[in-house]
């Protein structure tokens, strides 16, 4: 089993673990390196993102952990940018003034009005059902085609490492407003995917809406493994974890279905560049 995961949540953003917490279940499990991500600060009153006024102490904290159990365990920090229309936050500078050792770019929020956004994850499909009508009047193919935009307008302009959960749109349709295999959909996908291999970005595998009974697959969806594999896009395999008890939900299923598709090696990060190692 892969034995490290670089997309992980404290309570500093939407998790319930503090970042020690995370770190000591995956000292239990045996792990030889675990990343912090919290999400990024947004600029509008919210529950899931990280505050401007505490990200000098989690960067501090995550310092001190890093030092603390260096003999044990190679700690990295980093967060997931939340990339939103209208949000002028260059990854690269947040990156470096914030001293943090790799970026996740991901999209959750669809929309440049603060107060009327379309937020496509979270618990409740309510949300994603009131936001598709409020915002697109409920023409799926508008508000999907509006959420694979901004993830490519996020993979040509910013700089990161590793792409975040790149068709969650998909999480809350659950087949009601469109399926998979529909023509329109996977021609986005496949546009955003030969991005993905122009910017030489990390796809990750997450398994979170397996465990949490969100989905019933992976994001992205498995019939991708294989045309990634044909793309040579390098995978991750990460459980998005907000609670340590998470840390390798699912990562035995991932491994499984990557080496179905043909896929040898994942990426590991080691403090300075990425390297591909044996799955």
């Amino acid at each position: 089993m892969q034995q490290f995961n670089f997309h992980t949540h404290s309570c500093y953003s939407d998790g319930k673990s503090s970042p020690e917490e995370l770190v000591n279940e995956a000292l239990r499990l045996n792990l030889k390196a675990l990343g912090i991500s919290d999400h990024s600060p947004v600029p509008f009153k919210n529950a899931f993102a990280i505050k401007n006024e505490m990200t000098d102490n989690y960067v501090a904290l995550l310092k001190s952990l890093k030092e603390k159990y260096k003999d044990r365990i190679h700690l990295y920090s980093s967060m997931e940018m939340e990339y939103m229309s209208g949000v002028k936050v260059n990854f690269a500078d947040y990156k470096k003034q914030h001293g943090l050792d790799y970026l996740i770019g991901s999209v959750h929020l669809i929309g440049d009005d603060f107060d009327n956004l379309w937020f496509i994850d979270g618990p409740d499909p309510k949300t994603y059902d009131d936001g598709l009508n409020r915002l697109f009047g409920g023409d799926i193919r508008k508000g999907v085609k509006a959420f694979f935009e901004q993830n490519n307008k996020m993979i040509t302009t910013e700089s990161f490492d590793i792409i975040g959960h790149f068709d969650k749109i998909k999480m809350h349709n659950r087949n009601r407003y469109f399926t998979e295999d529909e023509t329109w959909y996977r021609n986005l996908v496949m546009e955003t995917l030969h991005l993905i291999k122009q910017k030489d970005l990390i796809v990750e595998i997450n398994t979170r809406g397996i465990y949490k009974g969100r989905y019933n697959g992976f994001y992205p969806s498995e019939w991708l493994f294989k045309k990634m594999k044909e793309l040579e896009i390098p995978v991750i395999i990460s459980s998005d974890a907000h609670h340590f008890s998470e840390i390798v939900s699912c990562f035995d299923e991932a491994e499984n279905a990557l080496k179905a598709a043909g896929y040898k090696e994942v990426m590991c990060y080691d403090g300075n560049v990425w390297n591909a190692v044996a799955l």
